[in-house]
């Protein structure tokens, strides 16, 4: 966007005025809303009603927000792309960040073994506490060798790389026969993979972008956001929030988020 402008993709709150020939909203609803990419970190929202969601009152405001960037991201890569089976063992890399932790809960939730991997015992105290099997602190243990330890030498049946640097080699190193490692993003580096694993393994390696998924099967992302909302307002889905800012302190969430000093999600509050 150019500059000035205001950031934030996406906000929950009470409507305070409907535009015209929008229907299914009224004023003093709560929702959650999209607004595009910009234009969330203020006191009132401009939303779109089309990229907008009543919401029940057994869902806040907080952890309504980001629930379709970082669960969906998760449930698209785990299900239509990983094809996740119940019994199978997953491998979650850069756990116990917002889509980390969303994918250890949404593996659990469908019959997986969870295998947590993050940087600190603090941060996979976490990831145990949101239902992760296992742990590995790739800070201090070898991930390569701690993945296979925990399953037997079989190997992790898939891997969801939220990170890539030089932890995506070693975690496809440690992949079961057949297995899928999924591409999320690149927070310590885009790796390059030695292509020869995928052959010695008969493996995937498979992208899984949430984004371009969107604009090109809106089908799938109905699907998905449905499914979700259903599991979020039945209390199967719990997102954690581990901070909450004053709308004067986002440069200071936004920072922390750049530093790597959060768990799970923060959110920023403009009546804080």
């Amino acid at each position: 966007a150019p500059v000035p402008f205001v950031p934030g993709g996406e906000a929950a709150g009470i409507v305070s005025e409907v535009g015209p020939g929008v229907e299914g909203f009224s004023v003093g609803d709560r929702v959650i809303g999209s607004t595009g990419l910009i234009g969330g970190f203020q006191e009132k929202v401009l939303a779109n009603a089309k990229a907008s969601r009543a919401l029940s009152k057994n869902v806040g405001f907080a952890e309504a927000t980001g629930l379709l960037y970082s669960y969906g991201t998760g449930f698209y890569g785990l299900k239509f792309r990983g094809d996740l089976k119940p019994g199978e063992t997953l491998l979650v890399l850069g756990a116990a960040g917002n889509v980390g932790l969303a994918a250890v809960e949404l593996g659990k939730l469908m019959g997986a073994r969870v295998i947590a991997a993050a940087s600190s015992r603090e941060k996979l105290s976490v990831c145990l506490d949101r239902g992760a099997d296992e742990t590995i602190d790739y800070a201090t243990e070898d991930l390569k060798t701690r993945a296979k330890e925990l399953t037997g030498g079989k190997g992790v049946d898939v891997i969801y790389d939220c990170i890539g640097g030089d932890f995506a080699e070693a975690a496809l190193r440690a992949i079961a026969w057949e297995g899928r490692f999924l591409v999320i993003g690149f927070t310590a580096g885009i790796p390059k993979l030695p292509l020869n694993l995928t052959l010695l393994k008969s493996c995937q390696v498979i992208g899984v972008f949430y984004g371009a998924m969107i604009a090109r099967q809106p089908e799938l992302l109905e699907e998905i956001s449905n499914e979700l909302w259903s599991l979020l307002e039945d209390g199967k889905l719990n997102p954690y929030v581990s901070a909450r800012y004053a709308l004067s302190d986002a440069p200071q969430a936004l920072r922390d988020l750049l530093d790597r000093k959060v768990t799970g999600k923060v959110v920023i509050e403009a009546n804080r």
